[in-house]
């Protein structure tokens, strides 16, 4: 058993719960104590029996509620010790026995979970994506892809469920209203992935891996809609010669959690 819901996806928080038969881990904690509570109770889970926090980077929209919760649950945060150190608010608040630091690349378990962190582009400290795997099914986690590379598509192959990175479209973001190094910034190398290139990634898994879930997240709120997003993919697809029916495609929700999936 391994399952997964994205309880905030999109550029205002982010945070997702994976469960396994011993094992209850959030991604990210992108939202308020009591926003992360409200999200979990509509699942049905607690903050009370959650294991760890794994956090990919230290910017707001991924670490929000991160002091609050793990010092009011006495929940153990897992991160590099690049990031840890690049967010000094959130220190001060953590105990010292639940910080647990870890090297990109190195895999590491919490009880029944294997965990393999793999570097992601983008202007952050240490920023990195996720494999999370027990015995039989494997789930990854990327986003705030500044571009795609050979290393990120080889951590992602194997997968059965991937939450991706879906943030902007090229022309949307031309046009709304953000300022031009803002632009620039989503549109550079270490910014964020565009819903093109999001679904070339998933054309080539579904190809060439044994995907069959893909869930396109943290989209932008002013670059991008979900509906673009989503047709994007499924328009990747079809010009691929890759079958629609063979993948359960979605997009996650920024303001409430999704379905819940049991692989």
């Amino acid at each position: 058993m391994l399952n997964f819901c994205s309880l905030y996806s999109g550029s205002s928080g982010n945070s997702m719960f994976v469960e396994s038969e011993n094992t209850k881990l959030l991604v990210d904690v992108g939202m308020s104590c009591k926003k992360i509570e409200e999200a979990l109770q509509s699942i049905d889970k607690n903050l009370t029996t959650i294991d760890a926090i794994l956090i990919t980077h230290e910017h707001s929209d991924h670490i929000k509620g991160l002091s609050t919760i793990s010092k009011k649950y006495n929940i153990p945060v897992y991160t590099t010790k690049k990031t840890f150190d690049a967010m000094p608010t959130q220190l001060e608040e953590i105990l010292n026995k639940n910080c647990h630091f870890f090297n990109v690349n190195d895999s590491f378990d919490i009880k029944d979970i294997k965990i393999k962190p793999f570097s992601i582009p983008h202007d952050a400290a240490d920023p990195c994506g996720f494999n999370i795997c027990n015995k039989t099914h494997k789930i990854s986690i990327a986003t705030d892809i500044g571009h795609m590379t050979k290393d990120i598509v080889n951590n992602l192959e194997g997968s059965e469920l991937i939450l991706l990175e879906s943030n902007y479209d090229v022309e949307v973001l031309k046009c709304c209203k953000y300022p031009f190094n803002l632009k620039a910034r989503i549109a550079g190398s270490n910014g964020h992935l565009s819903n093109t290139i999001a679904g070339k990634t998933i054309s080539y898994l579904l190809k060439n891996s044994n995907l069959h879930t893909a869930i396109l997240g943290h989209l932008s709120k002013e670059s991008n809609f979900p509906e673009l997003a989503y047709q994007t993919t499924v328009d990747e697809l079809i010009s691929t010669g890759c079958n629609t029916d063979n993948i359960n495609l979605s997009v996650a929700n920024r303001d409430f959690p999704g379905n819940f999936i049991n692989l």
